[in-house]
């Protein structure tokens, strides 16, 4: 084994683009720089297996690194999983990587490469992100971190004050944005559609980019003359074209996304009382700082903060931080591999 530090890779694979980053032994990044290439799903199991690992040299060359000195890799990939480390049917991959075994086919590769067994770590992205964010917001402190990422759906996470995610007995734990909105308490709202299948109306729906073409058009009927409920535009620029208005103080934008931190904020809320978390951090456009005003980002965590405080506990009341995500496209990536590391020190230990 090389004397050279030790170091633990992480591949962080989505639809369309695969990241590769890695930290150090002691959890540091070795690079705040990932290494991008295209996933290449069309192509197949082995050319996207192919991209990976070309990924990882290209890591360690770009870094002047080594394979000897690589102990471990993590793969942050989206779900639904059949078992620990198979795919299961998804809707963003060919039907064809239903029931593929990445994990044994990706562990594969990695060690024929680097000559040696390199163990491998397979999970959620989502969950993995959540790692590298509770590791960014706790430091030092053994302390639990509930992350939830609001975008296209509802990534969700909960890592435990060792660093772990919750991925359940099959890899669906933590699948927190398709858990019923409380409709009640937001109006008695309709229950929206969601591309589960679910019908009793995901909070996913009421939280995301997902809801927004439902959620535009209830709230049309509270602003009837503005410029967006006679527009022709696609319904996909339409709503694509909110966030923007709201860093500009357009009245109909703002209620949208008030509505959404409040919907958020209660599903803080539901989840704390579940898993009692000192830290929430949250991830997506909505907080990310080239996209949004301070003003806004404030105003939403804000909203986010106070719709959850009447139901907590007041112990939990006291000490519940909502924090924003910090670390953008770096998270997944960096998340798998501190995976890989903290296995390897369980195991070690």
């Amino acid at each position: 084994m090389s004397s050279k530090p030790a170091l633990y890779i992480g591949t962080d694979s989505g639809a369309t683009t695969s990241k590769t980053g890695g930290v150090w032994a002691d959890g540091s990044a070795i690079s705040t720089k990932l290494r991008q290439s295209s996933t290449n799903s069309q192509l197949g199991t082995a050319a996207v297996i192919r991209g990976w690992c070309e990924g990882v040299e290209g890591f360690l060359a770009d870094n002047e690194l080594s394979w000897d000195q690589v102990r471990g890799v993590g793969l942050a990939i989206p779900g639904p999983f059949l078992g620990h480390g198979i795919m299961g049917r998804s809707a963003n991959l060919p039907a064809s990587f239903d029931g593929w075994n990445v994990g044994a086919e990706y562990g594969a590769e990695l060690s024929r490469r680097a000559g040696r067994t390199i163990p491998l770590v397979v999970g959620n992205d989502g969950n993995y992100g959540g790692v590298a964010e509770a590791a960014r917001v706790r430091g030092s402190r053994k302390v639990a971190v509930l992350m939830l990422a609001p975008g296209s759906g509802l990534g969700a996470a909960y890592v435990d004050p060792n660093g772990l995610p919750l991925d359940g007995d099959t890899l669906a734990g933590m699948e927190g944005g398709h858990m019923p909105a409380p409709l009640h308490l937001l109006g008695n709202i309709r229950p929206y559609s969601c591309g589960c299948g679910r019908d009793w109306g995901c909070i996913e729906a009421y939280t995301t980019i997902s809801g927004l073409p439902q959620l535009l058009a209830d709230m049309l009927k509270k602003h009837p003359g503005h410029e967006l409920a006679s527009s022709t535009a696609p319904i996909k620029d339409r709503v694509l074209s909110l966030r923007s208005r709201a860093q500009k103080g357009d009245a109909l934008a703002l209620d949208i996304f008030d509505f959404q931190a409040r919907a958020l904020g209660l599903h803080v809320a539901n989840l704390t009382m579940a898993l009692d978390a000192e830290y929430v951090v949250i991830g997506g456009g909505l907080i990310d700082p080239d996209a949004t005003t301070p003003e806004f980002r404030e105003r939403y965590l804000r909203g986010i903060h106070d719709a959850a405080m009447p139901y907590l506990f007041p112990a939990q009341r006291q000490v519940l931080k909502v924090v924003p995500a910090t670390l953008g496209e770096l998270s997944q990536a960096i998340g798998a591999a501190l995976v890989a590391l903290y296995t390897a020190r369980a195991h070690a230990g």
